[in-house]
């Protein structure tokens, strides 16, 4: 029992990404509207794009694991990146930042409350919970270090 809630606590702190990298709320402080949109030479994607890709990967492997009715319905990888280089407004910047925020904290529900955390997710393939946690963390830790080395090479990086 000891070992699965130090294992569960340290998931927990690996979505937050505090011990070995920035975390995504550090990456993304600060970003104004205008920048969130600009895709320097030799860069393939936006702050934003990034942001947004992280966003619905995230809620992608969230719904998986936690409903019970899950279709997968995004294809790979057209639905997984924003076609718009930045968004429209302040509040859709705001509300992106929102939505990954509150799915975060739904995935650190998975990880504590998971009754087991090696059992199979019933409607995947052989996905285990423990498994889609770890694949929110790196794929986010992966996002996060784009979005401060692009800031790095837009001049806005701290």
């Amino acid at each position: 029992m000891a070992n699965d809630a130090a294992l569960r606590a340290q998931l927990v702190k690996l979505l937050d990404s505090k011990e070995a990298h920035a975390t995504f709320d550090a990456a993304v402080d600060g970003v104004a509207l205008k920048a969130a949109a600009l895709v320097p030479r030799g860069w393939q994607y936006s702050i934003w794009q990034l942001v947004e890709h992280i966003r619905i990967a995230q809620a992608d492997l969230l719904d998986f694991s936690v409903n019970p009715d899950y279709e997968e319905r995004l294809k790979w990888p057209a639905d997984f990146w924003p076609k718009a280089r930045g968004p429209k407004t302040t509040a859709a910047w705001k509300q992106s930042l929102a939505d990954y925020r509150r799915d975060l904290g739904a995935m650190k529900d998975v990880a504590r409350d998971a009754p087991d955390l090696y059992a199979v997710v019933p409607r995947g393939t052989g996905q285990t919970y423990l498994r889609n946690v770890l694949i929110v963390a790196d794929h986010t830790s992966y996002h996060v270090g784009q979005i401060v080395a692009l800031r790095r090479q837009l001049g806005i990086w701290k």
